[in-house]
């Protein structure tokens, strides 16, 4: 459920939204998963898995694990930011916006 007002117009509830729908969520969203699975993997690898000694992983399940945290934390990492430089954005410009009607 979205957290728009709603607007009463001949009866019929309606959802009003400040700003369009420009995929900031999903960022942040998909964001914040993938660097769960990330730090899951990792914690996994550390502790589940065998562990890791100076030449990395001591299983092959761990191997896999650290590939999935490696791949995982980076592209998560960027994501979450670039969700969070919109949603600032987006709030900036909802808060000029708001000003100008003023």
């Amino acid at each position: 459920m979205n957290a728009a007002p709603l607007l009463m117009q001949d009866a019929k509830p309606r959802l009003v939204k400040d700003m369009p729908d420009d995929g900031t969520v999903q960022l942040l969203r998909a964001g914040i998963w993938i660097l769960v699975v990330g730090g899951l993997a990792a914690l996994l690898t550390a502790t589940v898995f065998g562990g890791i000694g100076i030449h990395g992983p001591h299983t092959n399940s761990g191997w896999l694990a650290l590939l999935l945290a490696m791949m995982c934390l980076p592209f998560g990492s960027m994501l979450t930011l670039l969700g969070a430089a919109k949603w600032l954005r987006n709030r900036r410009l909802a808060h000029a916006r708001d000003m100008k009607k003023s």
